[in-house]
């Protein structure tokens, strides 16, 4: 048997997802069969839906065997704990920068070649890893005292973008990030540059489908009639900012991108399927690109686009979710990286 005491991040949580987490050996089946049989909130049966509050003891009827099988953290371990170093790992070195922090939010900068999460290949350094790392060094998180929770990214940037990343500290500033995300009242805006001149502003709209073994995405006319069951709808506002002319004949645009709606390679994808692939970007470059492409690899050895998460802006008349209001009409930058400022100031 094993009694839980349910803390802040913990509450809010529905029974049958922190049992998910705090059991992720076990099956989706086998957490229902526990929550029928082997659960007890306060001495009471709940349901899998029951939202768990601070203050509420949990009991797991299971040997400590069973708990074991099903990945349960050791509460004897004082190296226990959602999101702690496990043993042989060191800690990731920092690579990222901070633009902002407080006790509920972290605003970080991602440099280029890091990933936001983890993935198959790269399991130990990635940002998420980074900044929990980080918090930990600070005494901001700690493991030990955790049952499920720990800090997340509210969105995520591909391995070669760079730039802003939100991170809640809390399980309630997870919460309210992913709820302002959700309903539009974060926006975000994208440096990037395009192959051709882009001489206006262009307000994009299409559908988009995902070949996951590719990693690719392709933009469809959302008229097409024979659309896709899993056609997901996007919109893209593209404001062109500088144009460059360099090599012979050869031109890109340094535009401003703002996404009315967050998708895979959306930025990418939208613009190429307008006739505009991101300079670098060999995996949706067309014959349109050709040119620039190779003056970009063999001027600057550029073989990624150039894409940088710029710019944060909570709305004026966001909702004071879960105490983030004081959020609300604020704004947040990151610098151009230096390799992205080094080329623009070359091709000029």
């Amino acid at each position: 048997m094993r009694e839980i005491i349910i803390t802040a991040n913990d509450a809010g949580r529905r029974l049958d997802r922190f049992l998910r987490k705090y059991l992720p050996g076990a099956s989706l089946g086998e957490v229902y069969k526990i929550i029928r049989k082997d659960v007890k909130v306060d001495s009471k049966r709940r349901s899998e839906s029951y939202m768990l509050s601070e203050g509420e003891t949990l009991t797991l009827y299971l040997s400590d065997s069973a708990l074991a099988s099903f990945g349960a953290p050791d509460p004897s371990d004082r190296r226990s704990g959602q999101g702690v170093r496990p043993p042989g790992r060191r800690q990731a070195r920092r690579r990222f920068g901070i633009v902002y922090e407080d006790g509920n939010v972290l605003i970080a900068d991602k440099p280029y070649g890091l990933l936001t999460h983890g993935d198959s290949r790269e399991k130990k350094d990635h940002l998420a890893n980074q900044v929990k790392d980080y918090l930990i060094s600070e005494g901001a998180y700690d493991p030990r005292n955790e049952k499920v929770f720990s800090p997340a990214p509210a969105n995520r940037l591909d391995r070669n973008t760079t730039g802003l990343v939100l991170f809640g500290k809390t399980a309630a500033a997870m919460r309210g990030l992913n709820r302002m995300i959700r309903e539009d009242e974060v926006s975000k805006f994208y440096l990037t540059l395009a192959c051709g001149e882009i001489a206006e502003d262009l307000h994009l709209t299409g559908g988009l489908t995902k070949d996951e073994a590719a990693n690719k995405v392709t933009v469809t006319d959302l008229g097409c009639a024979d659309r896709p069951p899993d056609l997901k709808e996007i919109a893209t506002v593209v404001r062109p900012l500088e144009v460059f002319r360099f090599g012979d004949g050869l031109c890109a645009t340094l535009c401003e991108t703002e996404l009315l709606t967050g998708r895979t390679h959306q930025i990418r994808a939208h613009l190429a399927s307008a006739g505009h692939p991101l300079a670098g970007d060999s995996k949706y470059a067309d014959r349109s690109s050709d040119g620039v492409n190779r003056y970009m690899r063999e001027r600057f050895g550029l073989t990624t686009q150039l894409l940088h998460a710029a710019r944060l802006e909570f709305a004026a008349d966001a909702k004071d979710t879960e105490g983030l209001g004081y959020l609300a009409g604020r704004s947040f930058e990151a610098a151009l990286p230096k390799r992205f400022s080094e080329i623009l100031g070359k091709l000029k």
